[in-house]
């Protein structure tokens, strides 16, 4: 259900070889999608989007490994597609925003697997309990936007935590406790 937090995450490792114009970058909240899944009562997949994200990425395209991305994601900014199951998701069984009205992730360790695939690991901090996540990062594309010509890159990532590890315990185990986080996302060269 998060992160997404979780998605700009995994932007942190995968530069290329070639110079980077800049070295700060924030996160496009506009172009920017961070998708959850889990299992409903095992008759289908339960999806929705968190809508407001806000985050900052510094990239060192010749030391990868020392980039850092930090992304705060709203949870009251959930959508399930589904007027009652918002109310239900925001309330104290699930994600209690009016307790814990951030999800923020914090890069740790960034791990290139390719050239243009990494792995990204960070402390993420939902429900009040911080635990780390893992995010398999693409890199989409990176370089000059065409209308602006301002430096841009773009990333794919996914990840799976489990809602138990949070505190977040509503319906288990009926409805799943992993969850899947899928993240899209583009960043652009902070002035």
């Amino acid at each position: 259900m998060i992160l997404s937090v979780v998605r700009t995450a995994c932007v942190l490792g995968l530069l290329t070889t070639s110079a980077m114009a800049a070295d700060s970058y924030t996160l496009d909240n506009e172009h920017t999608v961070v998708l959850y899944a889990l299992n409903h009562l095992g008759f289908s997949t339960s999806r929705g989007i968190f809508r407001d994200v806000t985050g900052q990425l510094v990239l060192d395209d010749r030391m990868p490994a020392t980039s850092r991305l930090e992304v705060t994601v709203k949870t009251a900014s959930i959508d399930t597609f589904d007027e009652g199951r918002d109310k239900a998701v925001r309330g104290a069984q699930f994600l209690d925003v009016e307790k814990y009205p951030d999800m923020h992730f914090v890069s740790t360790k960034i791990e290139r697997i390719g050239e243009t695939a990494a792995r990204v690991t960070g402390d993420l901090t939902l429900h009040g309990v911080t635990h780390p996540l893992t995010l398999d990062v693409a890199l989409v594309k990176e370089g000059k936007h065409p209308m602006t010509g301002a430096q841009r890159v773009g990333f794919s990532a996914r990840g799976t935590l489990k809602r138990s590890e949070f505190g977040i315990l509503g319906f288990l185990p009926a409805v799943g406790d992993d969850v899947t986080i899928t993240i899209d996302s583009e960043f652009g060269a902070s002035s």
